[in-house]
């Protein structure tokens, strides 16, 4: 029955489908999987360069590095697009701890948000007050608040089979939490990790002030202690504890988004755009965040001259700056973009990690997907099941009102809060073959919207 079943699914995909598109869809899998170059321009990537945090060295090295990655390729044009990043540097490595019942010292595994204030060298040490909800916070008012640390322990709700569901429901907390605490006279805020497992790693991410308040230091911890901490409030009820953060904010510097080009030969000034963002915390190598988005992308490049896939419209791969810490980037490719009037007709950004496909999300309505729902028995056998409404990524959001058609690479998302913003977040956590397949599913995507347009 399940053979008859295929034979059925197979036959129905070619008689809807020319059979050049079956053939080059196979085409562009058996190179990508026999001699696709993601994987190793990953390691280069993280090995050789590492975390490139917005305004460092590494970032300008792998600006540098990913040109010269495009240009081998066989990129038509490689180019850089100026924009000016922020410049925050986390300091030397962060310190707490809380004092036991029997005196004795417990350290915590924390970290600082991505562009907090730091303590100064002397550190902080304060009551702590555990809250749930914004709710809990505005009922513990002043009284409750002035002159303490509060600590935000909101859970992922495990519940939800998609944990970006979880992520967006929290990550309100690490973006407005310290403001909102600075209103009722917190010294600082400490957040349970964004993570959907229990582990002792403390995840980093942007936080953002309100300029009319107070700035205090926020940090991370690890969701093992956070436990902790909650557990012993309920025993003890009152703990107080200590942290100590260095970090601090430079004036901004010049950044690049890095620009590979494949002209259209009959359509040069029509553009399909693809990329990923360049730029990564700190805390790892930015293997999965968004090392892998960038590798995908770029591997495009390589495979279509490969198979001399001749494309009508010009394929730009765009690798973003600045996505992590404020946008800068992508507000300049936008921002370009509309002064010189670029007729912008699609893009697609992988931004959710470099593990097995299931899907493609379109920032459409609900009924014009339609068109591009009929392509997907060529991508079944792929491992790609599901066209669907959704969000497409922060790096490509502003090119919608351009007139561009967005859609986002969704990955199986299962593993990626494990090492999202993470120490975890390293090449040895990247599965090749999982890799290769989003390039390959992203390369033939590219191939039929340019082929048949979005109309």
């Amino acid at each position: 029955m399940k053979i008859i079943c295929l034979l059925a699914a197979l036959f129905f995909t070619v008689s809807i489908h020319a059979q050049d598109d079956v053939v080059v869809f196979r085409n562009i899998a058996n190179d990508i999987l026999l001699n696709g170059k993601a994987y190793e321009n990953l390691r280069v990537l993280t090995k050789n360069i590492g975390a490139r945090l917005p305004g460092s060295p590494q970032q300008l090295k792998a600006e540098k590095e990913t040109a010269r990655m495009m240009k081998k390729m066989g990129a038509d044009t490689v180019y850089f697009q100026e924009c000016m990043v922020p410049h925050w540097v986390r300091g030397e490595k962060e310190t707490a701890y809380t004092t036991l019942a029997d005196g004795n010292k417990k350290t915590l595994d924390i970290c600082a948000l991505g562009n907090s204030v730091g303590t100064g060298i002397n550190g902080i040490k304060a009551q702590i007050v555990e809250v749930g909800s914004w709710k809990e916070l505005d009922e513990l008012g002043e009284k409750g608040i002035k002159g303490k640390i509060v600590f935000y322990n909101v859970h992922f709700n495990q519940t939800h089979i998609e944990p970006w569901r979880g992520y967006t429901e929290t990550t309100e907390y690490r973006w407005n939490g310290a403001s909102r605490a600075a209103k009722y006279g917190a010294i600082g805020t400490m957040l349970r990790s964004l993570a959907s497992n229990t582990d002792d790693n403390p995840h980093t991410g942007g936080m953002k002030y309100n300029d009319s308040l107070p700035k205090i230091p926020c940090i991370a911890v690890s969701a093992v202690d956070g436990d902790y901490l909650s557990d012993e409030l309920r025993k003890r009820k009152t703990i107080s504890i200590f942290f100590r953060t260095t970090c601090k904010t430079l004036p901004k510097v010049v950044g690049h988004n890095v620009i590979g080009e494949i002209r259209g030969s009959s359509n040069p000034d029509q553009y399909i755009t693809v990329g990923g963002h360049l730029d990564s915390w700190d805390l790892a190598e930015g293997a999965h965040d968004d090392g892998t988005g960038c590798v995908q992308s770029m591997e495009l490049i390589r495979v279509y001259k490969k198979l001399k896939i001749i494309p009508k419209n010009t394929i730009r791969i765009v690798l973003f700056a600045d996505e992590e810490n404020g946008g800068a980037g992508a507000d300049k490719y936008a921002e370009l973009a509309k002064q010189k009037n670029e007729k912008l007709l699609f893009a697609l950004e992988s931004d959710d990690g470099g593990f097995v496909p299931r899907a493609f999300r379109f920032n459409l309505e609900e009924g014009k997907i339609e068109k591009f729902r009929k392509w997907i028995p060529l991508f079944y056998p792929y491992g790609v099941y599901k066209f669907e409404e959704g969000e497409a990524g922060a790096d490509i959001e502003g090119l919608k009102p351009l007139g561009a058609v967005i859609a986002g690479l969704y990955p199986d998302p299962q593993r990626y809060f494990d090492v999202h913003h993470s120490k975890s977040d390293v090449f040895e956590n990247v599965n090749k073959r999982e890799l290769d397949l989003g390039a390959i599913s992203m390369a033939q995507l590219v191939y039929l919207v340019d082929k048949y347009g979005i109309e």
